[in-house]
């Protein structure tokens, strides 16, 4: 297994820099197989999000997408797979950030009864729990 950093997963996804986005083509698909896969933490799942939403201006759906297409990857594992992918459901339907989703999602597979948070938005996601004086 090979692990991926963010900067290789966002030229892969972007296509944007003529040096840099075919030497990480070639990772993606030549380099890394079923049989030795790339791995790719949460960490650099919110990384890639956050770059592709701050940087790029991608638009929740634009973001659903690029996040689902790593998920059906053949060639890469992603840690928290199913976190990752509920975190992803909660962006495409708008209901709130990817990094807030996947926080509360990640806590739940740790046994969480809940997340205490004092961001508002956050905590209109299942999992959190607004702390208030």
């Amino acid at each position: 297994m090979i692990g991926i950093d963010t900067n290789i997963l966002v030229r892969y996804l972007a296509q944007d820099d003529p040096q840099q986005s075919p030497l990480a083509d070639d990772v993606f698909e030549h380099q890394l197989s079923a049989a030795n896969p790339g791995f790719v933490s949460v960490v650099t799942m919110v990384e890639t999000v956050w770059v592709l939403e701050r940087a790029y201006r991608l638009e929740p759906d634009a973001l659903a997408a690029a996040i689902e297409s790593v998920l059906q990857a053949d060639v890469v594992v992603v840690e928290a797979e199913q976190e990752v992918f509920t975190a992803m459901s909660v962006l495409k339907r708008g209901w709130g950030s990817f990094a807030d989703a996947l926080i509360a999602a990640l806590g739940a597979k740790a046994g969480c009864s809940y997340t205490l948070t004092f961001d508002r938005e956050a905590s209109s996601l299942e999992g959190f729990r607004l702390l208030v004086q």
